[in-house]
């Protein structure tokens, strides 16, 4: 090997979240313990127990990263980040259980800010039947820093994962979307603006959608015990975390198949609408790629859709095709564009 090989430098951001992600899974492709059903790639993992599986995931949130304090309530902090781990197991269709919780704090916060953080993470526990079994507490050199760690439960023949999906299968998607993006644009401006002038009021009242959908997203649990009630068994499922885009381009990946989704099919709210509008953004492109909704995304076979076409917060958006069609947003007036992931991006 070259000196020039043993001084390269990658950058981080040339191969960015995912990228690295794969990078990682590359060199742990074999497992050494039979137990282990599903590693790296999914989101959650799947560990056999004879009758059931076990299902963990995990996530960290970083101070300056994933959230900002100047307009982060650390009630609401506590709250989301739990929310977002229980997303993760819905997204395997699984239940879940418990949760431990790993803080970094440095010496600016208080054994009372600690509380409410805390507070936060309770309020979760109590909404999605969930126990605090453990966790870490340590200091930080800087920001803040959480990291939840959530384990459920799945049926053996009802777990669900990115790559079932099958050409002819329903796309849906639960909930409406961009939201919690146009909030952050909301936040992010009020922010700008008391920075101008520290004596200024914050406008939110007409946001209240918008930023209770950034600052305090809610898991969407309660779908997944309505199609358990419905004897529905989505083909392929995860949570949108990323932007729509970002998780059907992992759907068609998996599952070694194409997407049709259409624009005049994508739940978005009137107010988000109307939010988007006035900050001069495309509802499309926010819905698409803002990301942060912890909705579900999902498919179905055809034969499933009369036992969801009531349910009042679930909404089909297309479907999958063969591979070599494409990943296609389809507009309003018929055009077909093909899909971009171009939603956040953590390097």
């Amino acid at each position: 090997m070259s000196t020039a090989d043993n001084n390269k430098r990658t950058e981080l951001g040339a191969l960015g979240e995912f990228g690295i992600i794969d990078r990682i899974a590359e060199n742990f492709k074999t497992h050494k313990q039979a137990s282990t059903a599903l590693g790296i790639g999914d989101d959650a993992a799947l560990i056999d127990c004879g009758d059931f599986y076990q299902v963990i995931s995990t996530d960290m949130l970083v101070e300056g990263i994933h959230f900002d304090l100047s307009y982060m309530p650390l009630q609401h902090l506590g709250f989301k980040s739990v929310s977002v781990n229980i997303s993760d197991i819905a997204a395997m269709n699984a239940i879940p259980k418990q949760i431990t919780v790993n803080v970094a704090l440095s010496n600016r916060f208080s054994v009372e800010a600690v509380d409410a953080i805390y507070d936060g993470i309770q309020k979760a526990c109590d909404t999605f039947g969930v126990d605090l079994v453990g966790g870490d507490t340590t200091s930080s050199p800087g920001g803040l820093m959480i990291s939840i760690t959530a384990i459920g439960t799945a049926e053996k023949d009802t777990v669900v994962k990115r790559s079932g999906a099958s050409s002819g299968d329903i796309i849906c998607a639960t909930g409406d979307l961009g939201a919690a993006y146009i909030g952050l644009q909301v936040l992010m401006r009020e922010k700008a603006e008391f920075k101008a002038n520290p004596n200024m009021q914050p406008k939110l009242e007409q946001y209240d959608y918008v930023v209770g959908r950034q600052l305090r997203p809610m898991a969407r649990m309660d779908v997944i015990h309505e199609l358990g009630k419905l004897g529905v068994v989505p083909t392929a499922m995860m949570d949108i975390s990323d932007g729509l885009a970002s998780e059907l381009m992992h759907i068609s990946k998996q599952s070694n198949v194409g997407v049709n989704v259409f624009e005049d099919k994508l739940p978005i709210h009137q107010i988000t609408y109307e939010n988007a509008v006035e900050f001069q953004l495309d509802p499309v492109i926010a819905a698409m790629n803002g990301g942060e909704d912890y909705e579900l995304l999902f498919c179905i076979k055809q034969d499933d859709y009369e036992k969801i076409k009531n349910l009042p917060d679930v909404h089909t958006i297309g479907y999958i095709q063969d591979l070599e069609k494409g990943r296609n947003l389809v507009s309003k007036q018929g055009n077909v564009y093909p899909l971009k992931a171009q939603g956040f991006t953590h390097m």
